[in-house]
């Protein structure tokens, strides 16, 4: 201790120091039950500004829900303290940073340890929407072997406030930084995103002894990481593959949290972890802590409740386990609710989009239906991932189900697709609701935010019509249920038949009203989440979405993409390969001489005469693609015989980014597609089409 150190902050005596740096001081302290406890004590600077303290208040009370999936505990803290505080768990160990400056780079199961634990902190603190901003070797201890990771739940506070003091500050150390750090306004482009970007560079470090950027400055440093590759010299192996991938300039680019949880544990062959069970108890606890897997099959509520209570306990048995400490679960409103809403395990099979009535067409035409949509969503796709900052008013994010949040505002409307619904139409989805006071919503005959609207609350249904581009409800109905509790997912449906609209839970009607306004009589089908009591960000779930009109003109069987395997033709709108997803219309190409005898077509019709024809399904949907698919290129003939015959995998193989640039713009390419149990393996771009 130095001679002006206190000896108490609060109820904590300090015995010793532990370390000092850019954010404060650190003691080794005892609580007054006698556990041995780290004490972080903020710089004096911070202590008269009031909007550090507010924030410092608001990132710890985040902090602490983290459960301690490798991470360390933050145990208390007080911000209105003459001096900020924070109390962590005491990790009795050397951090990554001493042990290869001892030791040297790290290798084989031990590196992979090191980017597993790392990896399962990480998907802990983001899942209750924390970002740590300063992760670095030194920020990694180790604790009987296991990596644990330090210092979330302040960085953001301390570098907003940093921003008041000195332009030229910022919280964390260059060579770990992402680029979008460097941007003059990082506050609302910084996301989780970030801390992979650190987490490939704390990983290539572990490995090589260096960072990947590494120059003789931190400008140059800087410089690096904005403009050139990383140098990945001595990590080999699908660790350099994955490394590679989470340095990607474009945050887009990069993993989530999750999903590089799954490819490191995809990548573990029994080798490393198989020898340290604790962790690879905790990573797969991280895994399914507010993580669903998209088979699951619909069960009846008794089993659900089960799968249910069996996650939270696997959960705090590894909390246990890789924390070292009793530290409990904390998060009840997101790790029970998130964990328990799974896509498809509604009560009951019900859809509540019943049949709608046919309608009649010119004979011969071979339409199916109007449009209509599906979509799991359980990643990117027909709808997209808006969170800009965590200063936005609020976001849509995709973790194998889409969360809509809001945050700075009452409401927020996810990003779909613009296809409009006019006349007759059903709406079917799953909805779970995350947080307590947050209620899914779902607009329909939308236009310039004024349409009909159905919100799902915890006590309540309501359907009316929203004309404020907000929160306002018109010719309001509400009807009391209490299906929609927190943690249970339930199979929302709204039917639009003969000028009613009809709301059911779980197929069973809950309400209806006339959609009669003549200025409302088709628009857009929008999902979006309202905060409905709450003063925290208010969370809910919506998975597995049905939008369809009535079934038009002589019916036509397309292959369904996203089941089965199959060879088929689609209309390519989109290929996202960082979510693995492609956003398709299902057709048939067919030769005109049985498109004619089919659809009962006279034969002196003119489309006879052509080679071929397209039969569209109006459907769109999104389709699983598998990591890195096979991509060719097919070049049709130049009278176009055989086109009928094309197949996924024909002509000459071709890279992502030609593909990529040969889609660009189009309002859906030709591309033969090949599935293998509902997920692509083969994208074939037709050309000179």
């Amino acid at each position: 201790m130095m001679p002006n150190d206190p000896r108490w902050l609060g109820q904590y005596e300090l015995l010793g120091r532990l370390g000092e740096g850019g954010m404060g001081t650190v003691f080794l302290g005892r609580s007054p039950d006698g556990r041995l406890v780290a004490v972080k004590m903020l710089r004096a600077e911070h202590a008269w500004d009031t909007e550090f303290r507010g924030r410092f208040r608001s990132e710890v009370n985040r902090a602490r829900e983290v459960p301690g999936f490798c991470t360390a505990a933050v145990l208390d803290a007080d911000p209105d303290h003459q001096t900020p505080y924070l109390v962590v768990e005491y990790v009795d160990g050397p951090s990554l940073s001493e042990v290869i400056r001892e030791r040297g780079p790290l290798d084989g199961g031990t590196l992979h340890s090191v980017a597993v634990g790392v990896a399962t902190a990480l998907a802990a603190i983001h899942g209750v929407g924390v970002i740590h901003r300063d992760l670095k070797p030194q920020n990694v201890l180790f604790s009987l072997g296991t990596p644990k990771v330090i210092d979330f739940g302040i960085a953001r506070a301390l570098e907003v406030t940093s921003r008041h003091t000195r332009t030229d500050q910022m919280v964390g150390t260059v060579a770990y930084m992402a680029p979008e750090r460097f941007d003059n306004d990082a506050d609302r482009t910084v996301g989780p995103a970030a801390d992979v970007f650190a987490w490939g560079v704390v990983v290539a470090y572990a490995a090589t002894g260096r960072t990947p950027f590494r120059a003789d400055s931190p400008a140059a440093t800087a410089a690096r990481i904005l403009t050139q590759p990383p140098d990945l010299t001595g990590l080999d192996g699908p660790l350099r593959d994955l490394v590679g991938r989470t340095l990607a300039k474009d945050p887009g680019e990069r993993p989530t949290a999750y999903q590089l949880l799954d490819l490191l544990l995809e990548a573990e062959t029994g080798g490393a972890l198989a020898h340290r069970p604790e962790l690879l108890k905790a990573a797969e606890a991280a895994q399914h802590t507010g993580r669903v897997r998209p088979s699951v099959v619909r069960e009846s509520a008794a089993p659900v409740r089960r799968r249910v209570r069996r996650l939270v306990a696997v959960a705090a048995v590894a909390t246990v386990v890789c924390a070292g400490v009793g530290f409990a679960l904390s998060r009840h409103r997101l790790d029970e609710a998130l964990a328990s809403f799974a896509p498809g395990t509604s009560p009951s099979d019900a859809v509540a989009s019943a049949a709608l009535p046919s309608t009649e067409a010119v004979p011969g035409e071979p339409r199916i239906q109007g449009p209509r949509i599906a979509d799991q969503l359980d990643r990117r796709g027909l709808w997209k991932a808006d969170r800009v900052s965590d200063s936005a008013a609020g976001w849509c994010t995709f973790d194998r189900r889409m969360l809509a949040t809001t945050h700075m505002s009452t409401l927020h409307r996810c990003k779909g697709p613009q296809d409009s619904f006019a006349g007759d139409q059903a709406i079917a989805v799953d909805v779970g609701i995350v947080t307590e006071g947050a209620c899914a919503v779902i607009w329909f005959r939308s236009v310039d935010q004024r349409g009909y609207v159905a919100s799902f609350c915890e006590n309540e249904v309501r359907l009316g019509i929203d004309e404020s581009a907000g929160n306002g409800f018109n010719s309001e109905q509400r009807v009391a249920v209490s299906a929609f509790q927190v943690g249970q997912t339930h199979r929302a449906g709204i039917t639009v038949r003969n000028g009613t609209a009809q709301v059911t839970v779980d197929g069973t009607p809950v309400l209806s009203m006339p959609v009669t306004d003549p200025q409302l009589v088709a628009g857009r089908v929008v999902l979006g989440a309202l905060n409905e009591a709450s003063e925290e960000d208010a969370t809910v779930a919506f998975a597995n979405v049905d939008l369809r009109s009535p079934v038009v003109g002589r019916p036509a069987h397309f292959t369904d993409p996203t089941t089965g395997s199959s060879q088929s033709v689609v209309e390519l709108y989109s290929y996202d390969p960082v979510a693995h997803s492609a956003v398709a219309q299902p057709i048939l190409l067919m030769d005109s001489a049985e498109y004619c005898r089919q659809f009962k077509i006279d034969p002196d019709d003119i489309r006879c005469s052509d080679p071929f024809q397209i039969v569209e399904s109006h459907t769109k949907v999104t389709i699983p693609v598998r990591s890195a698919p096979k991509l060719t290129s097919w070049q049709t003939p130049g009278n176009w015989d055989g086109i009928v015959a094309v197949r996924a995998g024909d002509g000459k193989a071709i890279s992502a980014s030609k593909f990529t640039k040969w889609l660009a713009g189009k309002e859906g390419g030709l591309v033969a597609v090949a599935t293998t149990d509902g997920e692509v393996t083969t994208l074939t771009r037709i050309d000179n089409f």
